[in-house]
């Protein structure tokens, strides 16, 4: 599988462009804000139905515009498969596949797997738990529709729950019969959900650990391989969801929010026993990240038919030169499908891309 082609109109700073891709390396190389990064988000939108960088549609459309619209033909097997994101201020988001429209913009997550290393990257380690969360979240939900169809409803009579409590709260009322419905919804979602994420964590982690023995040992040779773990924290571990439940409801009325349940789930990113956020050095922690990003690349590929698509934004800025040369050996041994990669050098990222041996595209900007 792969990306022939992309177009885009009113995306960010483009008005009308389009792009020919080669099937293996492309590369996008121009000056700071010429938008080489807004081209890798318009690939990942095809993937997801929203932006890396800003999920809020109505903030991708070109100043002074009211819509946007990306559209990209992929090669997948021996077909064609076109798949077109627009949005309008005022309108609903719109995905098609193929000129027919997705009832549930659900229905489309998991068709192109997709995985990006970012400079942003670092909220994963520097942000709180909901970055994390969703990371875990996104790689399950590729190919578990019954997951994302959970973590929705989930979500959904979370929110249900907690506009009950702030109602309460205004009215000074209560009905306890009434908690007592959503009660049950959120632990007959939220106990599935706990399940699948302590699998997923289970199937992940020795994945994970290789691919971080392997940069440190390629890319960090000065430093011994440390010992680097990943930690599913949960409230649901050593209590019952519904016995969280009831013990909250007085600190939630007071709160006018659900304080428990598995939407304070967190992953723990520890490099010797310790946090990496807090005794991590900015080279532990780019290696943890990009570790993190190719196991999840791993796992989607053992889960998928094909190879995902690797989007690079801008590693040259954010790693040394040799990192970054071991990075492209890496990616080349690893017989990886599709690559974009942004730079804001031609020269240097066409002298790496040579050593490859493999076919490339250079796109200025």
């Amino acid at each position: 599988m792969y990306l022939k082609n992309i177009s885009l109109i009113n995306y960010k700073n483009f008005d009308s462009r389009s792009f020919e891709f080669n099937k293996k390396i492309n590369c996008l190389v121009g000056k700071n804000g010429v938008g080489k990064t807004n081209v890798l988000d318009a690939i990942y939108y095809l993937s997801y139905t929203k932006g890396y960088f800003n999920s809020v549609a109505s903030q991708n459309i070109r100043h002074g515009e009211d819509f946007f619209v990306l559209d990209g033909t992929y090669q997948m097997g021996d077909r064609d498969e076109n798949i077109s994101c627009s949005f309008k201020k005022g309108s609903k988001k719109v995905v098609k596949r193929n000129g027919k429209e997705y009832e549930k913009l659900s229905d489309h997550y998991g068709l192109i797997p997709l995985v990006i290393i970012s400079p942003s990257d670092t909220n994963l380690i520097v942000e709180g738990s909901e970055m994390r969360r969703k990371f875990m979240d996104s790689i399950i939900s590729l190919n578990d529709k019954d997951y994302l169809r959970s973590l929705l409803k989930y979500n959904k009579i979370l929110s249900q729950r907690n506009s009950l409590l702030k109602y309460f709260a205004a009215n000074f009322t209560f009905d306890s019969v009434n908690i007592e419905v959503y009660n049950e919804q959120l632990i007959q979602y939220g106990e599935e959900l706990f399940e699948k994420r302590k699998l997923f964590i289970e199937k992940f982690m020795p994945i994970f650990k290789s691919r971080y023995a392997f940069i440190v040992k390629n890319m960090d040779k000065e430093n011994f391989i440390e010992d680097v773990s990943l930690t599913y924290k949960t409230q649901l571990d050593d209590n019952d969801f519904k016995g969280l439940l009831d013990a909250s409801i007085e600190k939630d009325r007071l709160v006018q929010y659900t304080s428990v349940g598995v939407h304070k789930d967190d992953l723990a990113f520890k490099i010797n026993g310790y946090p990496i956020k807090k005794i991590g050095s900015q080279g532990q922690q780019k290696s943890f990240l990009i570790a993190l990003k190719l196991a999840q690349f791993d796992f989607l590929k053992m889960q998928s038919e094909g190879k995902p698509i690797l989007l690079l934004d801008d590693i040259f800025d954010k790693l040394d030169e040799d990192r970054v040369g071991q990075l492209i050996e890496l990616v080349n041994a690893s017989n990886f499908g599709q690559i974009f990669i942004s730079d804001t050098h031609a020269q240097r990222t066409e002298a790496l891309i040579k050593k490859t041996n493999q076919d490339y595209s250079m796109f200025e900007l």
